[in-house]
C-alpha cells in the first residue's frame, strides 16, 4: 500500500512540475511575443506601408502559443511572424534546420499565376547547369504555383497583392534548409523538365576582396565582406596596384548579406576629392503622448587617401544587398560612377537589433528609411544602364561594363 502511495505521489509530483515548467515556458513566449509586437508598432518604419493586419497576427499567433513544445518550434513561431511583413530585412539572428533560407540562386517574377525565372546568380555558380532564364516554374515540390503560394505558412497579409506574391514565391524558392527544392520547369518550346535547385553549387571565396585586370581595366570584386572591417585594408592594397589602369569596375553582385556604413564610406572615399552627400535617412520620433515628428538627415562621404579619378563602373544585381545597395546609390548620387545591372536585393531601411527578454537571440527591425539624394527610396533604385540577363554562359553585365569604360574619352 505504501509502495503504491509513493508511486502515485511521485507521478503526481512529476506531472505537477512538468505542468508548471510548461506554463513558465509559455508565459515567457507570451512576454516575448508581446514585446515583439510592441517593438514593431513603435519602431518598424515600414509598418504603415504594409498590407498586414496586426490584430490578425495578435490573435492567430497568440492562440498558437500553447501548442509550442520545443525551442525549434519557438524559433519558427517568431520567424513566421516576421515573415508576415514580406520584408527580407526583418529577420531573427538565429535559425533552425526548419527555417527558410534568406535567398535562392535564382530569382523569379510572377504574373497572375505564371512564375518565370528572370535572374540567375551567374557570377557565383560553380557547377554546370542548364540555362534556366525565361523558364516557367510550373511546380515546386509537386505543388503548382497557386498552391505553393497559398500554403506558405503565413496568415495575415494580403496574398493577392502582386508584391506579396512575388516575395512569397522567392521565399519558397529559397526553401527550408531541411527540405528539397524540386522544380518542374516549362521552357519556351513546351518541354517540361525536373530540376533540383539544390544541385546548384556556389563558389566559396577565401579572400575578402578579389581582383583582376582586363584590357587595362581593373576589376575589384567584394566577396560578401562588407561586414568585415579588414575589407578596407584589402581594398586599399588592390586599388594601389590599379592606380594606372584605364578605369575601375567595382563588382557588388556578391554582397548578399550586406554590411556596415564604415566599410561603405571607406570604399567610396577613395573615389572622391571633396565631401559629398551619398544618402538620406528618415525616421519618426515620438515620446509618450506627444505627437510623432519626422526627422531626416543627409549622410556625407569624406575623401580618404589618394583619390582614383578615372572612370568607375559599379555592377549590381539581385544579390546586391543592404549596404551594397547603399554604395550603389551613393556612387550614383555623387555622380561618381555608372551603375550597371538589374534591380538589387531591395533590402529596405536602416536596421537596429532588438534582444528578446527570455530568448537567447533577438531580431532586426528597419527603424529608418533610406533614400537616394534625389529623394528615391533606396529599394526602388534601378541602375542607369539596365542589362536584361539572357544567358548564364557569359557575364553580360561585366561585358557591358568593359565596353562602357573603353568608350569613355581619356584625359
Amino acid at each position: 500500500m505504501n509502495r503504491v502511495f509513493i508511486i502515485l505521489f511521485i507521478s503526481v509530483s512529476f506531472s505537477t512540475t512538468y505542468a508548471q515548467e510548461k506554463n513558465v515556458f509559455h508565459d515567457k513566449i507570451r512576454a516575448d511575443f508581446g514585446q515583439l509586437l510592441q517593438d514593431i508598432s513603435d519602431h518598424y518604419i515600414y509598418l504603415n506601408d504594409k498590407k498586414v493586419d496586426l490584430e490578425c497576427i495578435r490573435q492567430r499567433y497568440q492562440a498558437n502559443i500553447p501548442n509550442l513544445e520545443t525551442n525549434e518550434e519557438v524559433v519558427l513561431f517568431f520567424e513566421l511572424l516576421l515573415n508576415e511583413f514580406y520584408d527580407s530585412h526583418l529577420i531573427l539572428n538565429t535559425n533552425t534546420a526548419s527555417s527558410f533560407r534568406l535567398y535562392s540562386p535564382i530569382y523569379a517574377r510572377i504574373d497572375e499565376d505564371k512564375a518565370s525565372i528572370v535572374n540567375v546568380w551567374q557570377t557565383q555558380i560553380k557547377s554546370d547547369m542548364p540555362n534556366l532564364l525565361g523558364a516557367e516554374i510550373v511546380k515546386i515540390n509537386g505543388k503548382n504555383i497557386a498552391n505553393a503560394l497559398e500554403s506558405f505558412p503565413t496568415a495575415c497579409h494580403y496574398k493577392e497583392d502582386n508584391r506579396v506574391r512575388e516575395w512569397i514565391l522567392n521565399k519558397v524558392l529559397a526553401g527550408r534548409y531541411n527540405e528539397p527544392r524540386l522544380l518542374t520547369l516549362r521552357f519556351s518550346g513546351g518541354e517540361e523538365v525536373e530540376f533540383d535547385l539544390d544541385s546548384i553549387q556556389l563558389k566559396q571565396f577565401s579572400s575578402l576582396v578579389s581582383s583582376e585586370v582586363k584590357q587595362n581595366i581593373g576589376i575589384i570584386r567584394i566577396n560578401n565582406s562588407l561586414g568585415n572591417n579588414e575589407t578596407i585594408n584589402a581594398f586599399d592594397a588592390i586599388l594601389e596596384k590599379m592606380k594606372d589602369t584605364q578605369g575601375i569596375i567595382l563588382d557588388l553582385r556578391n554582397t548578399v548579406d550586406g554590411g556596415n556604413s564604415y566599410i561603405a564610406r571607406g570604399i567610396m572615399g577613395r573615389f572622391i576629392e571633396e565631401d559629398m552627400p551619398y544618402q538620406k535617412h528618415e525616421t519618426v520620433e515620438c515620446y509618450s503622448d506627444a505627437p510623432e515628428i519626422r526627422r531626416s538627415w543627409v549622410e556625407y562621404v569624406s575623401p580618404r587617401g589618394e583619390a582614383y579619378t578615372k572612370p568607375l563602373v559599379v555592377l549590381v544585381g539581385r544579390w546586391t544587398g543592404s549596404m551594397g545597395e547603399g554604395i550603389a546609390i551613393g556612387f550614383d548620387a555623387m555622380n561618381r560612377g555608372t551603375i550597371i545591372g538589374t534591380e538589387m536585393e531591395r533590402l529596405a531601411g536602416e536596421m537596429n537589433y532588438f534582444p528578446f527578454q527570455h530568448q537567447k537571440y533577438g531580431y532586426r527591425l528597419s527603424t529608418a528609411k533610406l533614400y537616394h539624394i534625389n529623394g528615391m527610396l533606396r529599394e526602388s533604385f534601378i541602375p542607369e544602364v539596365y542589362v536584361h540577363q539572357t544567358t548564364i554562359a557569359k557575364d553580360e553585365v561585366l561585358q557591358k561594363a568593359l565596353s562602357e569604360i573603353k568608350k569613355t574619352p581619356q584625359d
